[in-house]
């Protein structure tokens, strides 16, 4: 299992970037998709996760309401759709892949087995 986050870049408070990460799984669709963060000196963080199906999603307090995951299992690709940026929001950006059963799970980083080496996302203020 491959995956390969793109679209991060530099963008100012209150603009938007798309995020997406293509997986190379061959059952993708059987697998709950998580983006996750890290800021420099942090630990990292859970930020969206979603469903195989796509029918349920999954978000961190700080980011709902800005932020929307998304997936197109034709595609094999999961979407990560930031609004309104924050400079807090600056991170290295994560996508993670795995068989999760409990939705109660999709929050931990230790339950993805999968990982994309991340894209750097910087908003300024």
């Amino acid at each position: 299992v491959q995956l390969q986050a793109s679209g991060g870049g530099l963008v100012q408070a209150g603009g938007s970037l798309r995020l997406s990460c293509i997986a190379s799984i061959r059952t993708f669709n059987d697998y709950t998709m998580g983006w996750f963060r890290q800021a420099p000196g942090k630990e990292r963080e859970f930020v969206a996760a979603i469903s195989w199906s796509g029918k349920s999603t999954y978000y961190a307090d700080s980011v709902k309401g800005r932020f929307t995951i998304s997936r197109d299992n034709a595609k094999n690709t999961v979407f990560l759709r930031m609004n309104s940026l924050k400079p807090e929001d600056t991170a290295v950006y994560y996508c993670a892949a795995d068989h999760i059963y409990y939705s109660s799970s999709y929050y931990y980083a230790d339950e993805y087995d999968f990982w994309g080496r991340g894209t750097l996302v910087t908003v300024s203020s």
